[in-house]
């Protein structure tokens, strides 16, 4: 590890082995299908391991359906907040499961959707997002059940029965939630769409179940989907959990370059940015963990720094942490838990060297999965 150049995300194939079969306990236990969310994490170089697990994908852009279809190789379940007449023969002709947002983009495409099942042979199932208006989710800007929320239809707005065609309905209300989450976001969707669930073959219940998460009552989540099943044993149940997949499976290893001290506060700059390379750290916000600090708190009367990013936004900092010495040019530290939700969000801002991407395997080989250069950046520009 200490030859790999920083800053460098590192992927462990043993971490996720281990999460993708703890996924496929659940699933066998629970008789449910459980398929991978891109949008947590796109690293394509790591789905030949995933594959042996889990094939079917979710895609909420033609990209991503692409990428499932490439490299997976399994089904893709679509959901667009909107389709575009441009988009959806594409949509249709990946997807085995579609999901509409509005009755109105459903109608718009009904008869789209209804002429290709006729003629290609092959049958997209349609569905509708509806929302169950219940989270426990804190944070405003992950939480799809906010008051005025784009996603999915109210109960009040569908009538006694469901538009003709439709085969499913799907809900997203969980954020790196638990099973009793799930139960409470459950009983709101039965008790508004209940009535709806004679006439429906499936129900996605979305991503946000975060079953690999330490402490996660998987038993509790097995019972509770079996019981749903029990009460609607015609219905096939769908999560599509992205976090799950891959928490607590990579890490980003920075070095310092540089300490500064101002005001009393003393900034350790890494050759990393959080804005760039670990933007949720400043949306959500949270903390990440330091493998080589001494703890989430500071300590009193050890050395603390807050850690400032290489870009010239004023933001790009958090902190602060306490290490046994002090810090100086050329230390390494190791921010864990940035696979999921890191890499497929980062940016080229300010130009800043992206950090290279290992996977290390098994036997403990590491191999260089990308390295990233001035190309890179100047042909995203245009």
């Amino acid at each position: 590890m200490q030859q790999i150049p920083t800053p460098a995300y590192v992927v462990y194939e043993d971490r996720l082995r281990r999460n993708l079969e703890l996924i496929e306990s659940v699933k066998q236990a629970a008789d449910i299908d459980i398929i991978m969310a891109f949008k947590a994490n796109a690293l394509w170089r790591t789905f030949p391991i995933i594959a042996e697990y889990c094939k079917n994908s979710t895609a909420s852009s033609l990209n991503e359906l692409r990428l499932g279809r490439e490299f997976l190789g399994g089904e893709v379940h679509s959901y667009c907040p909107a389709y575009t007449p441009d988009t959806i023969d594409e949509y249709l002709a990946g997807s085995s499961h579609i999901t509409f947002n509005s009755v109105s983009q459903y109608e718009k495409f009904a008869d789209r959707l209804k002429e290709y099942n006729s003629k290609s042979g092959r049958h997209v199932s349609p569905g509708l997002r509806v929302n169950p208006k219940y989270s426990v989710i804190e944070t405003d800007i992950y939480n799809p059940a906010l008051p005025g929320s784009r996603f999915g239809v109210d109960a009040e707005h569908l009538g006694e029965v469901l538009p003709e065609g439709l085969e499913g309905l799907h809900f997203h209300a969980l954020c790196e939630s638990t099973s009793y989450d799930l139960e409470k976001v459950l009983e709101a969707f039965e008790s508004q769409f209940g009535k709806y669930l004679p006439q429906i073959k499936w129900v996605n219940m979305g991503g946000g179940h975060l079953m690999t998460r330490e402490g996660y009552d998987t038993d509790h989540l097995v019972k509770l989907l079996r019981g749903f099943k029990q009460r609607y044993p015609w219905i096939q149940v769908i999560l599509e959990p992205g976090s799950a997949f891959t928490w607590r499976t990579g890490d980003l290893i920075t070095s310092v370059v540089d300490v500064v001290e101002n005001d009393g506060i003393s900034t350790a700059i890494i050759d990393a940015s959080f804005a760039c390379h670990m933007p949720d750290t400043l949306e959500m916000p949270y903390k990440p963990i330091i493998t080589e600090s001494l703890g989430q708190e500071p300590v009193a009367g050890k050395p603390t720094y807050r850690l400032g990013g290489n870009s010239c936004l004023s933001g790009d900092f958090t902190g602060d942490w306490s290490f046994d010495a002090p810090l100086k040019t050329g230390d390494r530290l190791t921010l864990e838990d940035m696979n999921h939700y890191t890499t497929v969000k980062t940016t080229m801002f300010n130009g800043i060297s992206h950090p290279s991407i290992w996977l290390v395997r098994s036997n403990g080989n590491a191999e260089l999965l990308r390295e990233f250069t001035y190309e890179d950046y100047k042909t995203r520009m245009s």
